[in-house]
């Protein structure tokens, strides 16, 4: 049973990637840093309908900023203690972001939305080598809806060849694809403290699939701004 269901899981995840390459992709509108690694792009949000724009052009600091992604916590799923799957396992709870990415990326997002407007989003992206044809990639992207930073995290450290191990062809350029899941993602997205954290309805739908929540809204004015620290020149 647990076999069927775990495939069953899998080719949903598979069909969902390979409908995802083949429809309309994000479209970058202004290149805020752009290097093989790593970038910082607005894009088009094909989400945003009448009435539900974003509260774009908005002036933050670059404290505020990493004052948000400092914020941002992955809780990883059950562990495997000598091969055995705890019944009650407490998560592994663990930052998002290093300090030297968060002083990276905090100025170039203040920029960001800065110069987005009310239909855009912010994407970032980094990459880097696993092995010779093996990558990992972090990417997502932000926007503010009127006293909240929403941020999400569509991949944290994905590896991209996934889908060529599953015996799929890759169909598609994560570099073109911020926003989404290149693989199912090992542990789920929070933010503290919790009490600058919206909270959500949760139903029974979604405590099946808590781990696969992207995305958290921050009250961002209730966060203290957080300095950066000073990034090494080499």
């Amino acid at each position: 049973m647990m076999n069927r269901l775990f495939s069953l899981v899998l080719l949903a995840f598979v069909s969902a990637g390979l409908a995802a390459a083949c429809g309309s992709r994000q479209f970058t509108t202004v290149t805020i840093y752009d290097t093989p690694a790593k970038y910082v792009r607005l894009e088009f949000d094909r989400t945003v309908k009448k009435g539900t724009e974003h509260s774009h052009p908005i002036s933050l600091t670059p404290e505020q900023i990493a004052a948000v992604l400092d914020g941002v916590r992955i809780h990883e799923p059950l562990a495997l203690v000598r091969g055995d799957i705890l019944e009650e396992p407490i998560p592994r709870i663990h930052p998002a972001f290093t300090d030297k990415e968060i002083a990276f990326y905090a100025p170039l997002l203040a920029l960001a939305l800065s110069k987005a407007t009310p239909e855009e989003v912010v994407t970032f992206y980094q990459t880097r080598n696993l092995s010779a044809n093996t990558r990992e990639v972090t990417s997502g992207g932000l926007f503010v809806q009127r006293d909240e930073l929403h941020l999400i995290l569509a991949n944290y450290r994905s590896h991209t060849h996934y889908m060529a191990d599953l015996g799929v062809a890759e169909t598609r350029d994560d570099r073109l694809t911020p926003m989404q899941s290149l693989a199912p993602q090992d542990g789920r997205v929070d933010f503290e403290p919790s009490s600058a954290k919206r909270q959500q309805q949760v139903g029974v739908l979604d405590k099946l699939f808590q781990w696969d929540h992207r995305e958290v809204a921050v009250f961002y004015t209730q966060l203290p701004p957080r300095p950066l620290v000073k990034l090494d020149p080499s």
